[in-house]
């Protein structure tokens, strides 16, 4: 699909008058998210996602519309999995909820650059490189397979090597310093915590990254709708976040929908030469996965709950 440079142009303009208005009006002071707060951010997105793709109906037609909603759906879904991270991050360095925004603002804006250069070159390589999208799909598969079998993986983010090399060439602080990322102390400039945990952000979404975009090149490779549709998953992650930080505990097979979602897109890609599942096939597919999941995650620690408050009432006879 063609796109007049117009309409790259005004998307970006967007992009970034919603970022200013972000941290600059909405989010000028720190201050603690709150549920209902997040609910109706989230609610901001997911509307203005759903406006953006009845336009590219508008512009674009039905194909491309449907494209735009199943990448969305996958890239929002696929970004749950990065929500697990940060709550773990968040929990491991005792970052007060106070400064997870402006954490999760700065990590998402890199993240964005990053997924930028990861589209382009990934349009790129398919379209000059066909054979390519069968290493992609067959990525995919063994990225699934293993989030299936490695599901409950402990994840002990000090001894990350990125970590363990920033410490090298930089000391850091014991303590947090307010919601500062550098301090000097004693003539020296060191970096806090605070900036630690940024750097893992950044590399948690650089690796969810190396998943995500391959999944959405198996439902389209148009540049514009990969890009529009990535964004606006990202942009929508940090109030998700604060929506379902409180709850994500629940989701206990949500990992096991993501990893089966990984494989289906993977064996679209490795059999799109043989036979191409319609988009809208994929929407419904993704969709019905997302749903059971969640359903049974929901029913399965609610059973857990209702053993162990059972269990407290016995005790307590």
């Amino acid at each position: 699909m063609e796109v007049n440079s117009t309409f790259w142009i005004g998307f970006n303009v967007f992009v970034l008058l919603m970022l200013a208005l972000d941290l600059g009006v909405f989010n000028r002071k720190a201050h603690v998210v709150s549920v209902k707060e997040a609910l109706i951010w989230s609610g901001v997105w997911i509307t203005l996602a759903l406006v953006f793709n009845s336009l590219i109906y508008y512009w674009f037609g039905e194909h491309k519309a449907v494209e735009f909603l199943t990448g969305y759906v996958l890239e929002k879904t696929l970004s749950v999995d990065n929500i697990f991270v940060f709550v773990l991050i968040f929990k491991y360095f005792q970052i007060p909820s106070i400064y997870q925004h402006k954490i999760l603002f700065w990590g998402i804006l890199g993240a964005l650059l990053m997924r930028v250069a990861f589209i382009f070159a990934g349009v790129a390589l398919i379209e000059k490189f066909h054979w390519s999208i069968y290493l992609f799909g067959a990525f995919l598969i063994y990225t699934g397979y293993k989030m299936f079998v490695e599901k409950d993986k402990e994840m002990e983010p000090d001894k990350n090597p990125v970590i363990k090399f920033f410490r090298k060439i930089m000391p850091v602080t014991n303590q947090l310093e307010g919601d500062k990322f550098f301090v000097k102390q004693d003539g020296k400039m060191m970096a806090t915590p605070l900036f630690l945990v940024l750097i893992l952000i950044e590399v948690s979404d650089l690796i969810f990254a190396v998943d995500s975009i391959p999944a959405i090149l198996a439902i389209t490779q148009d540049q514009f709708i990969v890009y529009t549709s990535n964004v606006f998953a990202i942009l929508g992650l940090r109030s998700l976040y604060f929506a379902l930080a409180h709850v994500i505990h629940r989701f206990v097979f949500l990992s096991t929908g993501l990893a089966i979602i990984l494989i289906f897109v993977g064996m679209k890609m490795v059999m799109i030469d043989v036979f191409k599942v319609p988009t809208f096939i994929s929407l419904i597919i993704i969709g019905l996965i997302i749903t059971v999941s969640i359903v049974f995650s929901l029913l399965k620690t609610k059973e857990v709950e209702q053993d162990n408050s059972a269990g407290e009432g016995g005790s307590a006879i």
